[in-house]
């Protein structure tokens, strides 16, 4: 009874690490990587979904305001078996478009608005920060593994 709760819980089951680069450019507008799936029992991956989110923040103190925006989503269909005690790793590769803020997009037109707008962002408390989560669905199991990486672009 037990071994089927843990089961259907994911415990004991596959458990999900991504394996990303230092940094990636964002002119390249894709994220190669590999995800290494392991298990101490014998279990099914049918599908790894990755998003790539935006956690985007602005405004100091009481005003300072934070969203969240989903730059890319991705599906990889994948049957696997996943055996004990024999990690098995998944490339991938995930596209994605940076949204720009009027901001950036002044910052980025010539060499004398940069430092103006480079300036602004900074009263302004503006920030963005990535990451990457990697998400698998396990056959027989209500709670799917996941793991989430912080992404440095450039």
């Amino acid at each position: 009874m037990l071994k089927r709760v843990k089961k259907w819980l994911g415990i004991e089951g596959v458990k999900v690490e991504l394996l990303l680069p230092e940094e990636i450019h964002k002119s390249d507008g894709l994220i190669s990587g590999t995800v290494r799936l392991s298990s101490i029992q014998a279990q099914t991956v049918t599908r790894i979904t990755f998003k790539l989110i935006e956690k985007y923040r602005r405004g100091r103190r009481k005003q300072k305001l934070t969203d969240e925006y989903l730059l890319a989503e991705s599906e990889l269909n994948v049957l696997l078996e996943v055996a004990p005690d024999l990690p098995q790793e998944v490339p991938f590769e995930v596209t994605f478009d940076l949204v720009k803020s009027r901001m950036d997009e002044l910052e980025e037109r010539n060499i004398f608005t940069r430092g103006v707008a480079r300036t602004a962002k900074l009263l302004k408390g503006v920030s963005s920060e990535y990451r990457l989560e990697a998400e698998a669905d396990v056959l027989g199991t209500a709670l799917n593994p996941f793991d989430r990486q912080p992404v440095v672009l450039r």
